[in-house]
């Protein structure tokens, strides 16, 4: 095979993984933010859910 042709098919084939490398890189972050965000709305609702004083509880003897 000629330097040229190797070369060629070098540089296409070197542009394939990088269009590749890229389409990955953005679909990555889409589920982990919305795990994220998921897990802040239940931080969230738990820190809503209970009681701002906390009084201490008492059991009667």
């Amino acid at each position: 095979m000629h330097a040229d042709i190797h070369l060629q098919l070098h540089q296409l084939h070197a542009a394939e993984l990088h269009r590749a490398a890229a389409t990955a890189a953005r679909r990555i972050p889409g589920p982990a933010l919305r795990v994220q965000l998921g897990w802040r709305l239940v931080e969230l609702g738990l820190r809503l859910a209970t009681p701002a004083h906390r009084h201490p509880v008492t059991l009667a003897a």
